[in-house]
């Protein structure tokens, strides 16, 4: 059975070495990333692959952390750019390995950005574009970057989004950054979640009815939390004194919870398999995609591994199973079974 990765990462070379020169001692993820080999070492990547079989295949997206975080806005945009003809060269040189690739954008320099969007889809054959679940503190949905949702309407191709938060995001008030790496254990989960929900409520479902949008780690917190997902948000503006939401709740042509079931999400749960039942269970079986998030895991191939195991373990038929492996993804990208 054909598994195609849809959520994992890699540095094409050019990038990773002008990467290095900009962001050699960034904190946090900048720290995470410069530690594991597999994310630039390219024979060391097949080899892991290898292990899998010829019917395994990865769409390659670049890793953490977004490159607005550590590159002005012309440094950020030339990046992506180098990023971007790295990762195409990948795929024409290994086809058979990588069938697609996730185009980067910087979001500090947003018109740069979205002309990027379109050349890597449309001239380089990028199969989507990852963005950050915020740009630098601020929202996805913040004015200057709406246009980008555009873009992916018109192209018709999916927008991936990965969680971003550092240890400067602190866990209480009283404190100045966060502790014991809650601000990746529980806060990537909580930043994906909220930047869902901007989208939501920013009515951008009703704008662009097909748009699509590839979440990661199934979703964040939205499946777990379904019932304050869905009756709670039925009652928006109850608890609120100082803006009227009830007005925009009247707005939208669906219940809230509605909309959340329109985003796509993958199974990177690194072989969590009751969050995966559940998140199966919200999403749907023709919404959820085989993810591994592969190459951060403890040891190579441990995360592939699990989480096919869970994949293999999920009650669902064959073809059912077909689809969340491969079927899913291909269809959303436009990839050749």
């Amino acid at each position: 059975m054909r598994k195609i990765d849809a959520f994992n990462h890699f540095f094409p070379a050019a990038f990773h070495k002008r990467m290095l020169d900009l962001a050699s001692s960034q904190k946090d993820m900048g720290k995470r990333v410069r530690g594991v080999p597999l994310l630039h070492d390219l024979d060391a990547r097949l080899r892991v692959m290898d292990a899998f079989g010829d019917d395994y295949q990865q769409i390659l997206s670049m890793p953490s952390p977004p490159l607005e975080s550590f590159a002005g806005p012309a440094d950020a945009s030339e990046l992506a750019r180098i990023g971007n003809d790295g990762l195409a060269e990948l795929v024409r040189q290994h086809p058979q390995r990588f069938p697609s690739f996730v185009a980067s954008v910087a979001l500090n320099d947003p018109d740069a950005a979205f002309t990027e969007a379109r050349r890597a889809m449309k001239d380089l054959g990028a199969c989507g574009v990852q963005v950050f679940s915020n740009v630098n503190g601020a929202p996805l949905t913040s004015p200057g970057l709406l246009p980008l949702f555009d873009v992916m309407a018109e192209c018709d191709l999916p927008l991936w989004i990965h969680p971003a938060r550092g240890a400067d995001m602190a866990d209480y008030k009283t404190e100045s950054v966060s502790q014991f790496e809650i601000w990746w254990t529980l806060g990537w989960p909580y930043e994906t979640s909220v930047a869902m929900a901007r989208i939501v409520f920013a009515g951008l479902f009703d704008k662009h009815p097909h748009l699509k949008i590839i979440t990661h780690h199934m979703g964040g917190m939205i499946p777990y939390f379904e019932g304050r997902v869905g009756h709670g948000w039925d009652q928006l503006g109850t608890r609120t004194t100082d803006v009227d939401y009830g007005a925009l709740l009247k707005t939208l042509k669906k219940r809230p919870i509605d909309y959340f079931r329109m985003f796509y999400a993958d199974t990177a749960l690194f072989g969590a398999e009751a969050g995966t039942r559940c998140g199966l269970d919200f999403f749907g079986v023709d919404r959820v995609l085989f993810a591994s998030d592969t190459p951060f895991e403890p040891q190579p191939g441990v995360y592939i591994r699990e989480t096919m195991d869970v994949i293999d373990r999920l009650p669902v038929s064959d073809a059912e199973r077909a689809r969340i492996y491969a079927g899913n993804i291909a269809a959303l990208c436009r990839i050749g079974l």
